[in-house]
């Protein structure tokens, strides 16, 4: 006779993990619509700029889309009058209510025009290239992206407070004792 723990065990170990936690996930080919948070100033003196921070545009026009509260890092370099931006790493935060995920990781991302060109045209004068948070573009990401759940220390502290605020290990209630000092 095959006793119950031993059956849960054996089901545990055929069936697929369920417990690693959500997942974000994008296919290769997806293609969402950001913007840059800042003003982005290029020229022929500076035709580069380093971890630039990219926000997703909300309802955008891409294949698909993140979490509202999500940022990518990426690096922009002048091409002619067109700015190449790729990404390379993202955070998103996404919301339920008081509970919030949290992903982060590496990804591989170039910008393009809606109408499938490399690179963004950028608002050129006199050399000085500019692009604006207003100009939405692409991202089209190179590979599939499964980005797992991290970890969300403001997730335990909230825990805590709630915990506090009613009866839990977290709120004891303090024994009536004599005051030591009274004689």
């Amino acid at each position: 006779m095959i006793k119950t723990p031993t059956l849960l065990l054996a089901a545990a170990l055929l069936i697929p993990s369920l417990a690693l936690g959500a997942t974000l996930e994008l296919p290769g080919d997806a293609r969402v619509e950001f913007q840059v948070i800042d003003s982005l100033h290029l020229s022929q003196d500076e035709p580069r700029h380093d971890d630039i921070v990219l926000r997703p545009v909300a309802d955008g026009n891409g294949t698909h889309q993140l979490p509202e509260y999500c940022v990518v890092i990426g690096d922009a370099r002048l091409d002619g009058e067109r700015i190449r931006l790729t990404a390379k790493a993202l955070t998103c935060i996404e919301t339920d209510g008081s509970d919030s995920e949290i992903y982060s990781g590496e990804v591989s991302a170039a910008a393009y025009e809606e109408d499938g060109s490399y690179g963004v045209a950028a608002d050129c004068d006199e050399g000085r290239c500019a692009l604006e948070p207003s100009a939405g573009f692409l991202l089209q990401f190179a590979e599939g992206l499964a980005i797992e759940q991290q970890d969300n220390p403001s997730a335990q502290i909230n825990e805590q407070r709630r915990q506090a605020e009613g009866a839990g290990v977290a709120n004891p209630i303090p024994a009536e004792a004599p005051d030591p000092d009274d004689d």
